[in-house]
């Protein structure tokens, strides 16, 4: 079955406008997930929405939405209020500037989605757009409408289509100093910068993402397997902690480690896609 799009209007360059769709490009359906189920009759948990001093059920319409002003006082707010401040969709994404991509912060990327053309017409649009963009290899900054809420997007040329990647807002991103500051500043010799970076070019190698692992995945479908097999359950064995507490010898052993495995360990080929069993039954 074709994936269904997220979203569906026009991308506008100017008074160029081609029809498109947006698909999600990333999902987490793939993963493991679990239900909660009750220990004694094996059968799901069912939430009801209660009046958190009573207990008692409360039905639907009786639920309104509420912003906390402190500890017990609620300023409610109608469904009506927030139709009538919504932004109303114009189903188009209005190509407003193109920014340097080394300019945009990661803190400020939230989630990529692949622009497609809708249908068969607007595909020459589509692509004039597209090879605009990639001929400035820049980002198109435009503005999009997703569930009531305006959002700015980001538009890159991707093969032969077009990635779209959701940008948070100046508000929705910490400063970093409420972090960092407090971090002392110490002092780095050059013999432990020098371990360090003959450590680094030991590991250095290219982007791979086939490379990765995701190890508790893994573990879980092993687990999973087993009980639906009635295997016996062991217990994984704890990796002993480092007795190291200099930092030089730290460096040291961490870069007779780095040699040694690499010398011991040939290169892995790399991994397709794996296809995850699901189980028959899922186990909260």
């Amino acid at each position: 079955m074709a994936p269904r799009a997220y979203w569906k209007g026009f991308l506008r360059l100017s008074l160029v406008t081609c029809p498109i769709a947006l698909f999600p490009a990333t999902s987490e359906s793939e993963k493991i997930s679990f239900n909660q189920i009750n220990k004694k009759t094996g059968h799901r948990i069912k939430y009801q929405k209660v009046d958190a001093d009573t207990g008692e059920e409360v039905s639907n319409e009786d639920i309104i939405k509420g912003y906390k002003v402190d500890s017990d006082r609620y300023l409610e707010v109608s469904k009506d209020e927030l139709d009538n401040i919504a932004l109303e969709s114009t189903r188009t994404i209005e190509i407003d500037e193109f920014v340097p991509r080394s300019e945009i912060d990661d803190l400020y990327l939230v989630r990529p989605y692949y622009i497609v053309p809708d249908g068969k017409v607007g595909h020459d649009a589509y692509a004039v757009i597209r090879e605009t963009i990639r001929s400035l290899d820049q980002v198109a900054l435009g503005r999009v409408v997703l569930t009531s809420r305006e959002h700015v997007i980001g538009l890159e040329a991707r093969d032969k289509g077009l990635m779209g990647m959701l940008l948070r807002y100046p508000y929705e991103v910490r400063d970093s100093a409420e972090y960092f500051d407090d971090i002392q500043d110490v002092k780095i010799t050059k013999d432990m910068l020098d371990l360090a970076k003959h450590i680094v070019q030991q590991k250095s190698g290219h982007f791979d993402p086939s490379k990765f692992e995701d190890h508790y995945e893994a573990a879980l479908q092993e687990l999973l397997d087993k009980k639906q097999k009635g295997l016996p359950i062991g217990h994984a064995a704890k990796r002993a902690p480092d007795n190291v507490v200099n930092l030089m010898d730290a460096l040291r052993a961490s870069l007779k480690t780095a040699g040694t495995s690499d010398r011991a360990t040939p290169a892995k080929p790399a991994k397709t896609a794996r296809k995850t069993a699901k189980p028959k039954r899922k186990i909260g």
